[in-house]
């Protein structure tokens, strides 16, 4: 049997309620090349360092918090369970002015704020070979977004939990690959659905079939 993990197409989930029985037969945890991936990882957990803590705490903060806390409430319970007073915020310039409320909160919760916005570095998108027919406004000055510049001053300031708020995608990608801290994501770019890109997928039997599946 060719064993793929694809646990998306699965209808089981064995793994969530514990009867592995019942697994279906490519389940990823049948497969004896992943044997000492699942072992590797499960070590992981079990020895002291951030990785058990940030685990440990992730789990605790979901129990307490569940169906109660917004993800803004459990970030922060997060981030003080973990000890983490230093927090870095990479922002969209298109969410300036959320960030700004967003830094208030944090600073009111007791957390000292370092934030840096997407278009730090100014540097023009025709310098990295964007094409003019390429940008939004073809006849106007366009700053590349900077994500990886925004990672290094983070890194720069030695933050120690960096919150994505807003970034593109793709941008956050590259900020991820270049944060030294954990990241978070409290806010995701999606322009048509006012950040809520779980709409397509919500109304994917309706509204946005026709978008989503090419004939």
């Amino acid at each position: 049997m060719l064993f793929m993990v694809v646990c998306g197409e699965c209808g089981r989930f064995a793994c969530y309620t514990g009867e592995l029985e019942k697994a279906p037969e490519n389940c990823p945890m049948k497969d004896d090349r992943f044997r000492a991936l699942y072992k590797a990882s499960k070590e992981l957990y079990l020895r002291e360092g951030k990785v058990r803590s940030i685990a440990l705490n992730s789990a605790r903060v979901e129990a307490s918090g569940y169906g109660k806390w917004t993800r803004l409430e459990e970030t922060m319970e997060f981030a003080k369970r973990c000890n983490f007073k230093k927090i870095g915020l990479a922002f969209c310039i298109g969410l300036r002015n959320e960030a700004k409320t967003l830094t208030s909160i944090l600073k009111r919760n007791g957390f000292e704020v370092v934030s840096v916005v997407c278009k730090t570095g100014s540097v023009p998108k025709e310098e990295v070979g964007l094409e003019k027919h390429e940008r939004i406004r073809p006849d106007a000055y366009e700053a590349l977004c900077n994500p990886v510049a925004q990672a290094m001053l983070l890194n720069e300031e030695g933050t120690e939990l960096n919150i994505i708020f807003g970034l593109c995608v793709g941008h956050d990608s590259l900020f991820i690959m270049h944060s030294k801290a954990p990241v978070t994501c409290l806010a995701v770019k999606d322009r048509v659905l006012a950040h809520n890109p779980m709409g397509a997928i919500y109304t994917y039997h309706s509204y946005y079939k026709s978008k989503l599946v090419k004939s």
